[in-house]
């Protein structure tokens, strides 16, 4: 899915107001964004991600409840456009600065203090469950030999992952953690992007930042500010690489679907498949 057919789907949803130059978009990956007056509206890359805007919309409501800060929702429904899940949601004011790991960390302390909801069940992390997925919709723009090496690693590393023994109890958490879905408004910090929020592991929220460190070069004193803010360094955890393991197969497949599309995203997965091929954890990794 690119820009152009994205607007259609949100044109055809009608949901927003405006014409069509007043909409935004905010961003383009696994879903759509756009913004228009007061609102925002995700629409999502295909009918299978239905069940988890439907979710999404489930846990704004739970974490207004609990009086987290988070974005929310500003219809309770998700609709299914053309095939693409259309959720929409209350626009959050100007950032009054940008997010850093401190922020992230002080929300991952309230979130990963939850109970878990009563209403509806969080799914367990599937961290490499998209996988699949994101290698079908790269097609022929991948190699087929780097797409069943990311199944041999994403079958190697579910069967690791799921044999761990966490150093932390289990409960909520994000399952994306990262200062990007964090925005930092008059009011102080605000989650956003919700839709990886799930029932499992702590540890998922924090191997984030430590690969952040290591693959996107993170300055090492940032990341002392998350570890300090959050008062644990997942980095000394014994299961700490099979969880990053797991992350870095997940993230490189991830890219591997906008390879059609985007010229800059096919050369950023062949970087990504050689170093861990490799074996090589010092290779940066870029956004694309």
């Amino acid at each position: 899915m690119d820009e152009a057919q994205a607007r259609d789907v949100l044109a055809t949803a009608g949901v927003l107001p405006g014409t069509a130059p007043d909409v935004r978009l905010l961003a383009l990956g696994e879903n759509a964004v756009f913004a228009a007056g007061d609102l925002v509206v995700k629409v999502g890359r295909d009918a299978e991600l239905l069940d988890r805007a439907r979710r999404e919309l489930d846990i704004a409501l739970w974490l207004a409840e609990e009086g987290v800060p988070a974005v929310r929702a500003a219809d309770p429904k998700a609709l299914l456009v053309e095939g693409h899940p259309v959720t929409v949601w209350h626009r959050l004011p100007d950032p009054v600065r940008a997010a850093g790991p401190r922020d992230l960390a002080e929300l991952l302390r309230i979130v990963h203090a939850l109970p878990l909801p009563r209403s509806f069940t969080l799914p367990p992390r599937e961290l490499l469950g998209g996988v699949e997925r994101w290698l079908r919709l790269a097609g022929d723009a991948i190699d087929p030999a780097d797409a069943a090496y990311l199944r041999e690693r994403r079958d190697g590393f579910a069967a690791a992952a799921a044999a761990l023994t966490p150093q932390l109890p289990p409960g909520p958490i994000h399952g994306d953690a990262l200062p990007r879905n964090v925005h930092i408004g008059p009011d102080g910090p605000v989650l956003v992007d919700l839709e990886t929020f799930s029932a499992d592991l702590r540890e998922h929220d924090l191997v984030v930042m430590a690969l952040s460190h290591d693959r996107y070069a993170l300055p090492a004193e940032s990341y002392g500010a998350f570890t300090e803010a959050y008062g644990w360094d997942v980095r000394e955890w014994a299961g700490c690489g099979v969880l990053r393991g797991a992350r870095e197969t997940a993230s490189c497949a991830w890219v591997a679907q906008h390879a059609p599309v985007n010229p800059k995203a096919s050369v950023e997965f062949s970087r990504r498949v050689e170093s861990l091929r490799a074996g090589d954890a010092a290779v940066r990794w870029y956004p694309f």
